[in-house]
């Protein structure tokens, strides 16, 4: 059975990473990547490796509907609200690297297999991606009520697209962790530190449980699952010590180190992204192939 094909919309940093983790997958085929600006470096990179390129945006690609099945849009959760109908119009399923909520939100660890048929759904937001399965680990143990994440991450990994998102990042986080994480309430928090040499993405996520008595070490096992769920396909997520508990709140705290692929390795925040995006691109895959077989 051949390969699903995709493409990327961006040619900026993320999508150039999606590009080259791309190229590893045994069942996705990136034949395009779109862009607006041809002396991007993701598109002169995406000349050289011999894939389709299209620089003035979209609508080359909607008049070549053959080129690829699933689009990730790696553009701006404004640009991506035009990209969402347009995409929706032609057939095609999309990744949406965007904080522009517009399908349901997905994080692979926890319910891509309620969404394999989707034709949009959104990954949320890197802290997103980090915290909600910590917060899903502890709730499906413990109901949750109310859920706290800071994500810390390097200023020199927040691009321009992140720096003029930040309203939408808070607010898809915090929806996020309550409807994906189960929380009853969530609020998030991102700071942007300016440190050299750079951080490395850094996570921490505040949690009261309800109940009288905490069930702590059922609670670490959930989390230590977790961990390893995510890392099978972000190998740098790591849970930096053992949860703390005082009282009924759980504190945990994580780090994301990328794989270096195209970003730099502190750019875990990034590279979190772009691999939970390839993760459901290939879940999405396996299901249209499942389905062609049957």
């Amino acid at each position: 059975m051949g390969k699903v094909k995709v493409a990327v919309l961006g040619s900026g940093n993320i999508g150039t990473d999606l590009m080259l983790k791309l190229r590893r997958s045994e069942i996705l085929e990136l034949t395009t990547v779109i862009g607006i600006d041809p002396e991007s470096d993701g598109l002169k990179r995406a000349r050289e490796l011999g894939y389709e390129t299209i620089d003035n945006g979209l609508k080359e690609f909607l008049s070549r509907p053959e080129l690829a099945d699933i689009v990730f849009d790696a553009t701006s959760a404004k640009a991506h609200m035009s990209h969402a109908k347009l995409l929706k119009e032609a057939g095609k399923q999309v990744l949406d690297l965007t904080p522009a909520a517009v399908g349901p939100f997905v994080v692979p660890s926890v319910n891509i297999g309620e969404h394999v048929d989707a034709d949009n759904i959104n990954l949320i937001t890197c802290g997103g991606q980090a915290t909600i399965p910590i917060i899903h680990a502890i709730n499906r143990v413990q109901s949750v009520d109310y859920a706290e994440i800071v994500a810390t991450i390097s200023s020199k990994s927040a691009g321009p697209g992140t720096r003029a998102n930040i309203d939408e990042f808070t607010q898809t986080t915090a929806r996020g962790i309550e409807k994906i994480g189960g929380a009853k309430k969530g609020k998030a928090i991102i700071i942007l530190n300016p440190a050299e040499p750079p951080i490395i993405m850094r996570d921490t996520v505040h949690v009261l449980v309800e109940g009288d008595t905490v069930h702590k070490e059922d609670i670490k096992a959930s989390i230590m699952e977790m961990e390893k769920q995510v890392q099978s396909y972000v190998p740098g997520y790591r849970v930096r010590q053992e949860p703390i508990f005082e009282g009924n709140r759980v504190t945990v705290f994580i780090e994301v180190e990328g794989a270096g692929d195209y970003l730099p390795k502190y750019s875990g925040n990034l590279d979190i992204m772009t691999a939970a995006s390839v993760k459901v691109a290939e879940e999405w895959a396996k299901h249209k192939i499942s389905k062609v077989i049957v």
